[in-house]
């Protein structure tokens, strides 16, 4: 028996890799079972130093070329025949659109019970996971009661821990025969310098109150100070002002940065569904009634054309000194 993490990348290892291997480590030490890796992608190389302090016993690595890109055809039989062999009682990855599907897709295989988008987990003679429901309002603590379990976390809600630099066994395995029925022809890269909305450590997402489409430049500026990810309430995104990528919120996507800050939002509880596990939430809106004001850590009253370019400018002399 053991516990199995999948490392989940984008040509190198993505942040939330880290934030599962601390989770599954958690279990694994409190379960008393060993706990193994996955990776699948092109090759792991100098990466595998990034893996100390785990407690991963062994990183299983399929290194190829075209495994550089997610295919349900090919990473899922792969996860799928090591959680046997394992015989992984707790199978834990990210809750990324991508981590979701490959999650979803192995636990169908394995008729294994499966427990998506997570805000934390651990053992209490037995699996317990914490996973918001009714668009946020409420937290709810689902036990599982039989094995094999899959989980999947949202990222930027664990703490990356290291204990100790113990390092991991590499072993490199060759991908198995598997029958691909799509091909990966063209990947449309995002823009340099853009940060993946779901994974951002600071979220800047404007809504009805910015006006158009011609007024994005003016959070796009914070935007580039801070390092942060641009989102979009969903009153901006049907309004044609900017792609339905772009939307946070019950129907868009679901993210939990270190800062969220809403500017010309009014806070409707779908909106709140989406950005409501952020550690601190900053709003910045004219009407001193809206509903964001209850959720927010710090709220500024007053014009977002006004209160941004000034904010973005003050930071700016911060970066400079």
């Amino acid at each position: 028996m053991s516990v199995l993490v999948l490392l989940e990348q984008r040509g190198e290892l993505k942040p939330c890799a880290f934030e599962a291997a601390t989770a599954a480590g958690k279990v694994a030490r409190a379960a008393g079972l060993p706990l193994h890796a996955v990776y699948i992608g092109q090759a792991l190389a100098d990466q595998a130093s990034l893996l100390g302090g785990f407690g991963i016993e062994k990183v299983y690595a399929y290194e190829r070329a075209e495994l550089g890109h997610y295919s349900n055809d090919a990473y899922v039989p792969i996860v799928r025949d090591l959680a046997q062999e394992l015989d992984a009682k707790v199978i834990i990855g990210s809750a990324t659109a991508l981590g979701k599907e490959c999650c979803a897709s192995v636990a169908a295989r394995l008729g294994a019970e499966l427990i998506q988008d997570c805000l934390d987990v651990w053992w209490d003679n037995g699996l317990v996971a914490r996973k918001p429901i009714y668009a946020g309002k409420v937290l709810s603590d689902v036990r599982v009661t039989r094995a094999p379990a899959l989980v999947s976390l949202r990222p930027n809600v664990v703490p990356v821990v290291r204990e100790g630099e113990a390092m991991p066994e590499i072993v490199r395995r060759e991908m198995p025969a598997v029958s691909l029925r799509t091909v990966l022809k063209q990947v449309a890269e995002a823009a340099a310098g853009t940060v993946e909305l779901t994974e951002a450590k600071i979220v800047v997402s404007g809504g009805r109150g910015i006006g158009g489409p011609e007024n994005w430049p003016v959070l796009q500026a914070l935007c580039e100070v801070i390092g942060a990810a641009l989102g979009a309430s969903r009153a901006a995104v049907d309004a044609g002002w900017i792609p339905h990528a772009h939307q946070v919120g019950q129907t868009g996507k679901v993210v939990s940065p270190d800062v969220y800050i809403a500017c010309g939002i009014s806070g409707a509880i779908q909106h709140q569904a989406g950005m409501r596990t952020s550690r601190i939430i900053v709003a910045i809106n004219k009407d001193p009634n809206a509903p964001i004001f209850k959720l927010c850590d710090y709220g500024i009253v007053g014009d977002l054309f006004e209160v941004v370019p000034m904010l973005t400018e003050e930071l700016r002399k911060v970066q400079a000194a």
